[in-house]
């Protein structure tokens, strides 16, 4: 500005020295149209004066700038200026720097505000506290001041007046109320300017109170004659409506009347205040329905059909911020609206069809108007034309664009997925493009793309990309891949080659549930399981850093190591492999060798060596050295089983090939179930279920299902025959589900509860070897809460039936119960040193309350040998005591009596015998009894007598168990139990507390 004014813009090869330093003579005809510059100041006057006519253009040049940048800030003629402020902040080398020029400024603002400086130094000082206030300083000493040039006459006090309350001041402050008699009087001034000022500053901070006060006076300006006070006006009334909803009523019709407008800017903030009358109000929205649907129509029509208009052009397209805003209305007035989605059918298609693609300006329009046609109830060719316009915006070279569609194409695959079908080649390509956001979103996209038709191309299309995708990507693909996989597999063969392939080429990226799963697949297909074998053989030769595939290929080689070696099993299509015995040992080494291999797979390799011992006893030998040389592993469980598998190969010839025989076929129906109620678990391990207090809830006791196998491999514990408990209860974890307790680190003994894997159990990864099934019937097991809740301890029951009376040789089936809980047996010699009998004495003593003289006794099992054999000769001598029987329930539907026996000699142990019986004309099945008790009890609970209970009282099921109060003589016993039965196939549940036993137990 000062350089055109002072004559020194030109070039300086043409410039001369100008003979004073007052600018030239403006023309006649332009001295009415620029404001004349004010005169210079006496110091700059002088100082031109006494300049040589040789003075260099240089500080001419720089004297006339320096003056002209301070008429550019007038007043600001005096004291510290803005610009020098902003220059001295941004010098500061420190934030102490800083800090101190900023406390100095404010030291001067404060004095001039208190002593009640010049009037000029007043628009100074509050620009300089706007800028210290965006610095992040505090400026509230500031605030009185901007009311005090709110207050004032002039339009440049109002303005920076009403620029610093947006700034300083927001909604929440008390101050702000004294500004609306101001702001009521500035609405109603004559000079349009000050009520724009006045309609900006209420637009950006008015309250609820302000809104109520000032509401009629902005009615009144949305009937003005003047655009800019209607533009302003209908953007106020936004804030007025968001703030108080209630005042939607009193500006419909004004609204209304404002689309008829022909100036965009009043349109634009029509269509504005429409769309939040639409969120306010029911009744807004149903007027403006009836009433605005064809000004919409024709604003839409005329903006898309108009000429060519400086000023609302945006890259060739008529102004597209007024497309947008219309087709945002347009949206919400049809959707679910069947007539008005109608009447705008032929208008979205015309917008669809004639907006160009090749600008942004016109990508925009085509993004709001198919969101507006998939919002509406639109024709299905309409939708088909918007879901093909998505698919030209896949093709663009602009992530943002891509990235739009594919999130709009997700939400439009549930309206018509024959439509985005067509695309589905585009969708792959931007799976493999090169931004991950992309990716990423364009393989879910592809997952729902999924289905039983499309499902092998797909399939192979991301199989073949997981071998050359980003490390960062292949875990979610691998994800994907394998949720197609098991969601959509048809053939139990083709899910086993895709799995076997994502294995070899991410095994290291794939979830321990999916190679579980496959597992269980594998057990269950029998006459894959030798195809099954080679083909992970083979692939372990040529990928063995893969994790996974590591562990299902030394599982199935340590289960199916014949199959490998005699190519039994082989399918029609199969080549022959050859394979020796060494080989197959040398692949489970080499596995067991691997750098990367942890703890659990070292732990399966042990397992299948253990097993190709007894497959292969031509390489038994080989076999218990490479077992024997990790007897002195540094890691506990590596060294626990090359003791206890070394004592198996050497020391128990005659049971080995009965105790090492295949797994049983694991229950993959139960397995699928377990794994589902895993999945959908909203509850974390660690947090009681919500409304359920620590205690309120129980475990079940064991159930027996009938013997499925004829000897059950006793280091690998199959969860077969784990019988599914079902209840009417949460599907959450059992044990939250007795206790509602959490942070309790839990282990499994058979069937494992929804937080922990079946496979690891199967496995006996990670437990003591009193968890892997190897239980004394008659030893107690408890499995406690540690968590520091509610204390309470859990039954365990493990039978095997027959156990004591049945000899290795017969291998008579039996059937072990598993239980959701933590196994703390007592110790015990599992494999060798083992006596071939056991007998043990438990005497009983009188209890407090019961008769003397009563006296029986009971033959009750202690400790088998599991491995050099079972004998039949257990004996047992004890005295019990009988007390009085109790009701420890009691419904209308089902009585519980417990027969209570004491032993002597051991005051704080208790036995019960509990009889169930039905009260009612129904047969109770799947009868289930549960309990629980406090931490300082210990219960074993005996398997119950049969799961039917029946009708009537012609019949009752018994139950036994054992209780032992750690606190005896300082707690009284306590139990909660609970009852689950099913009626006619319906669940029912059961449940109380039993607070009347005898004192002295």
């Amino acid at each position: 500005m000062g350089a055109s004014l002072w004559g020194v813009g030109r070039a300086r090869s043409t410039l001369r020295p100008p003979p004073a330093c007052f600018p030239p003579q403006l023309p006649t005809s332009r001295a009415s149209q620029i404001p004349r510059a004010p005169s210079p100041p006496p110091h700059l006057s002088r100082a031109c004066a006494r300049a040589p006519r040789d003075l260099k253009l240089d500080t001419v040049e720089k004297i006339v700038e320096d003056f002209a940048s301070d008429m550019a800030l007038n007043p600001f003629s005096s004291g510290t200026r803005l610009r020098d402020m902003i220059r001295a902040i941004r010098a500061s080398k420190t934030a102490a720097e800083e800090r101190a020029v900023v406390r100095r400024e404010c030291a001067a603002i404060r004095t001039a505000i208190s002593e009640r400086g010049q009037e000029g130094l007043r628009h100074r000082n509050m620009a300089k506290l706007m800028f210290i206030h965006m610095l992040g300083y505090p400026t509230h000493f500031g605030q009185m001041e901007c009311l005090k040039l709110i207050a004032a006459a002039g339009y440049p006090e109002k303005r920076i007046g009403y620029l610093g309350l947006m700034l300083l001041l927001d909604e929440r402050q008390e101050v702000l109320m004294l500004v609306t008699n101001s702001l009521k009087q500035d609405l109603n001034h004559s000079s349009p300017f000050i009520v724009g000022l006045a309609l900006c500053a209420l637009g950006n901070i008015c309250s609820a109170e302000m809104a109520r006060d000032l509401a009629p006076e902005v009615e009144k300006l949305l009937r003005s004659r003047d655009v800019n006070t209607k533009k302003k006006a209908a953007l106020c009334s936004v804030r007025i409506v968001r703030k108080v909803p209630d005042l939607a009523e009193n500006f419909i019709c004004l609204a209304a009347s404002l689309l008829k407008e022909k100036h965009h800017g009043v349109l634009i903030s029509a269509v504005q205040l429409c769309t939040e009358l639409c969120k306010a109000s029911k009744d807004a929205l149903e007027y403006l329905r009836k009433n605005c649907i064809e000004g919409l129509v024709r604003i839409l029509r005329d903006v898309s059909n108009s000429s060519y208009a400086p000023e609302y052009d945006v890259a060739g397209i008529s102004d597209p911020f007024l497309h947008i805003r219309v087709l945002k209305l347009m949206r919400m007035l049809g959707q679910g609206d069947t007539d008005c989605s109608e009447y705008m059918n032929d208008i979205l298609a015309q917008v669809a069809t004639k907006t160009e693609s090749n600008k942004n300006a016109g990508n925009a329009i085509l993004y709001e108007c198919v969101e507006t046609i998939m919002g509406i109830e639109a024709t299905s060719g309409l939708r088909v034309l918007a879901i093909n316009i998505l698919g030209r915006f896949l093709s663009n070279r602009d992530n943002n664009i891509r990235y739009v569609a594919l999130n709009i194409l997700m939400r439009a695959i549930t309206v018509d997925t024959q439509a985005v079908q067509r695309h589905r080649v585009t969708i792959l390509e931007c799976v493999k493009d090169a931004d991950a956001s992309i990716r990423k979103r364009a393989l879910e996209l592809v997952f729902l793309l999924v289905n039983d038709t499309n499902v092998k191309p797909l399939t192979k299309e991301l199989v073949d990309y997981l071998d050359v995708a980003d490390p960062d990507f292949k875990e979610d693909l691998t994800a994907k891949i394998c949720s197609i996989t098991e969601k959509f597999s048809q053939e139990k063969l083709w899910y086993l080659d895709q799995m076997f392939k994502v294995l070899s080429l991410a095994g290291n990226h794939v979830k321990d549930d999916v190679w579980h799963a496959l597992i269980v697949v594998i057990s269950n297909a029998s006459e894959l399981q030798g195809y099954a074998v080679r083909s992970l053989y083979m692939a372990l030769r040529a990928y063995s850093e893969q994790g996974s595939l590591l562990r299902v290929a030394v599982w199935c080689i340590g289960e199916y190591g014949e199959m490998l070696v005699n190519n039994l099993g082989m399918l029609e299509a199969e080549p022959p492999i050859t394979v020796t015995e060494s080989d197959a040992v040398d692949a489970v080494e080499l596995g067991f060798n691997c750098y990367s291999a942890d703890v659990t797979t070292r732990s399966m390799c042990l397992v299948a060596l253990l097993k190709l011992s007894s497959r292969f006893p031509s390489m038994s030998e080989r076999i218990k050295q490479i077992v024997a040389q990790n007897k002195e592993n540094m890691v506990l469980e590596l060294q626990q089983r090359s003791i206890e598998f070394g004592s198996i190969i050497q020391r128990h010839q005659s049971i080995r090939s009965s105790l090492l025989e295949r797994m049983p076929v694991l229950d993959e129906a139960a397995y699928l179930v377990k794994r589902a109620s895993a999945t959908q678990a909203t509850i974390p391990s660690y947090k009681p279920a919500s409304g359920v207090t620590p205690g309120d809830l129980k475990i079940p006791n064991g159930v027996a299902k009938p013997a499925a196998a004829p000897l059950v491999d006793l280091l690998d514990l199959s969860s077969d025959d784990a019988p599914v408990t079902s209840t009417s209860a949460t599907p959450n974890d059992f044990l939250q589900d007795l206790l509602g307790i959490g942070g309790t680190n839990l282990s499994t003994a058979g069937a494992p509860s929804a937080s922990t894997d079946i496979l690891m159990d199967l496995l006996s990864i990670g437990s003591s070897p009193s968890q892997n099934g190897l239980l004394d019937s008659s030893s107690p097991a408890q499995g406690k809460d540690n968590s520091g809740g509610n204390n309470y301890v859990i039954s365990v029951s493990v039978t095997i039936a027959e156990l004591s009376n049945t000899s290795v040789a017969e291998k008579k089936p039996f059937s072990a119960v598993p239980q959701v809980v933590s196994l703390v047996p007592e110790p015990m010699d599992l494999l060798g040193s083992l006596s071939s009998s056991a007998s043990s004495s438990a005497p009983l003593p009188n209890c407090n309350t019961c008769a003397a003289g009563t006296k029986s006794s009971t033959i009750v099992p202690q400790a088998a040998d599991l491995l050099d054999g079972l004998s039949a000769s257990t004996s047992v001598s004890g005295i019990d005591d009988a007390c009085p029987s109790i009701t420890a329930f009691q419904s209308a539907t089902l009585k519980i009596v417990f027969d209570l026996r004491k032993q002597l000699g051991k005051p704080q142990e208790t036995t019960i015998h509990a009889t169930f019986t039905n009260l009612t004309s129904t047969t109770y099945t799947d009868f289930i009894f549960q309990a629980a008790v406090p931490k300082f009890i210990q219960l074993r609970l005996d398997p119950a007598s049969g799961n039917v209970v029946p009708a009537s009282g012609k019949g009752s099921v018994t139950q036994g168990f054992s209780v032992t109060n750690n606190q005896h003589g300082q707690k009284p016993l306590a139990m909660r139990i609970r009852m689950s039965y099913k009626v006619n196939g319906e669940d029912r549940l059961e449940q109380g507390q039993v607070s009347n036993f005898p004192p002295g137990l």
